[in-house]
């Protein structure tokens, strides 16, 4: 059984990490030396060593993935957690699965990218006026982190935040949702009350940003059509928009200091 004194240990190291990065280039180096969940820290590397039969002579990044994009983005797309054959093989936020081919196609399309593939960390793949970050930046196992790795991930998220600073935030499905919220109330924004409840399409103004909801780009989502290329397409550009000062200008209640 795991010792409850060193999962406080790991989870104030993290906190000390996150804390003590003054940039996102120091932010990504606290994320990918994490080794603050065991579970995660074993599955990342079980499954580099255990590689799928078409990647058997790749070598796995099996470490964290950290956020990937423009340091200057007004919209920060918040996902759930590296694959374990996509970021968690290439080292890359959504590149190399079957969620990231989606999902950059949808993002070349609406000018957040100069391509519509990503397939590696070296392919050139650049983006303009969106950033990737994730909850969890490990791999977990059968894609479901528990609340407590959540937990002691989130302050990488809260201090990408603090960093980019974005005007909206895009949450692909409801763990992504429910992570930002987290993030936000603990932060001490003013987070409506009853807590606003995932949906896509769902719109939610705090304070200096707005939340959008977004289904999750996975096999499922998108092979039965709940996801279609027309609707994320159409959420994007309305992230673009409300990023721009394009769309009608929400209400906004003053940032807390």
């Amino acid at each position: 059984m795991p010792d409850p004194t060193d999962a406080a240990d790991d989870a104030a190291a993290v906190v000390a990490a996150a804390a003590g990065a003054d940039d996102l280039d120091a932010l990504g180096h606290a994320v990918v030396t994490c080794r603050a969940c065991p579970r995660l820290v074993a599955w990342r590397e079980q499954v580099g060593r255990e590689r799928r039969a078409a990647f058997a002579d790749e070598e796995y990044w099996a470490r964290p993935v950290p956020s990937f994009g423009d340091p200057d983005a007004r919209v920060l797309l918040v996902g759930l957690a590296p694959a374990a054959h996509g970021g968690n093989r290439t080292g890359r936020m959504f590149t190399g699965d079957r969620s990231g081919d989606f999902l950059v196609a949808a993002l070349h399309r609406t000018g957040f990218a100069n391509q519509g593939t990503s397939v590696a960390r070296d392919d050139g793949l650049v983006l303009t006026g969106l950033r990737m970050a994730a909850p969890v930046h490990c791999v977990p196992p059968e894609n479901k982190p528990t609340p407590a790795e959540r937990v002691t991930c989130a302050p990488y998220l809260a201090r990408e935040l603090e960093l980019v600073r974005p005007r909206v935030v895009v949450t692909l499905g409801a763990f992504g949702w429910g992570a930002v919220l987290d993030v936000l109330t603990g932060a001490g924004w003013d987070v409506p009350r009853p807590r606003p409840r995932f949906a896509h399409g769902a719109e939610v103004t705090i304070g200096s940003l707005v939340l959008l909801g977004c289904y999750h780009p996975s096999p499922h989502n998108t092979f039965t059509g709940r996801l279609t290329p027309d609707g994320v397409d159409a959420l994007l550009l309305r992230a673009r928009a409300l990023a721009s000062g394009a769309a009608p200008a929400p209400s906004v209640t003053p940032r807390p200091s």
